[in-house]
This record gives structure tokens, sequence and C-alpha cells, in this order.
């Protein structure tokens, strides 16, 4: 996590009482914060995907844990213990988001959020279902991802993925 994550996550908890931040006072705070730094809302390394970004990687560190047995830093209760992490992008409603996803030593850790092998969130689907749904091309729903969330996505990719979701 960079400074403006841990910030941001830090933002959340009041430091006084210990009690969660109201979302909107959170979100005015965290908007005014980013602004203060010139980060952008929007975009590769903006607050949303910065927040994403945390979101997932805070996420995965949890089913890990329950996965093993054991927080972070403890002593392992089995043979199998954490074991890094691999970096993996993952294409959300708000573009490409690169995480790291944590690993265990025997790799039998099946992670439920952002599942092996998928690089898809749930949302990217509904998105292409719903343009498809309104007439759009799968050229066309290609070139409204690559305008609107800087990401890439094939045709055979969204035509794979209405094939999908007509099922």
């Amino acid at each position: 996590m960079n400074d403006f994550t841990t910030e941001v996550l830090e933002a959340m908890i009041d430091p006084v009482t210990g009690e969660i931040i109201d979302q909107k006072v959170l979100a005015e705070r965290l908007l005014a914060q980013a602004k203060e730094q010139g980060v952008s809302l929007v975009g590769p390394g903006g607050l949303l995907s910065q927040l994403t970004k945390s979101v997932l990687e805070t996420a995965l560190e949890a089913e890990l844990t329950e996965h093993l047995g054991h927080d972070h830093g403890q002593t392992p209760i089995a043979a199998n213990m954490r074991n890094g992490t691999r970096s993996k992008t993952v294409l959300t409603e708000i573009g490409p988001v690169e995480i790291e996803v944590p690993r265990d030593r025997d790799g039998s850790f099946e992670p439920v959020i952002v599942p092996k092998r998928k690089r898809r969130l749930d949302g990217i689907d509904e998105i292409v279902l719903s343009l498809s749904a309104r007439g759009l091309t799968t050229g066309e729903v290609a070139a409204h991802f690559e305008e609107v969330y800087g990401a890439r996505a094939s045709k055979d990719t969204i035509s794979k993925i209405t094939s999908e979701g007509r099922r």
C-alpha cells in the first residue's frame, strides 16, 4: 500500500473515539485530501482505483487468514503458511486495478472475492450484458470499455460474456 491508501484507511476510524466515521464525512475528507495531493478521482492511480485495490487486498488477506486459521505474523497452526503474494490485474467497473494476491505454501488457498484464474469481477459481466441488451455490437462494447474505463476487452471476450449471460 502507498502512503495515500494508508491515510485513507486510517481516515475511516476516528482516532479519538475509535468509531467508524460517517460515510459522507469520510467521502468529503477523502476527496479533499486527494485534491490536496493532486490525486485524480478516476483513472490509473486515481482515488477510486486505490480504494478498490485496498478493499480487495484487505478482503483477500482476511480470506487467507480464515483459510490458514491464524493472523499474519502469528505462529502457524499447521505446516501450511503464507507464502508472499503475486500481482494480478483485474478488470473492475472503474477500470483495471493491479492487486497483490496472497499465497499459501501448499497452494490450497482458493480466494472467493477474486477467484484463481479470473480476471474480471462480476460487475463487469453485468455492464457488458446491459450494453449488449441495449443493442450495442461487441465492437461497440469493446470501444466503450476502452474509452470509459481505459481497459482493453477483445470482441471475443465480449462475445463470451454475452453468450454465458444468455444461458
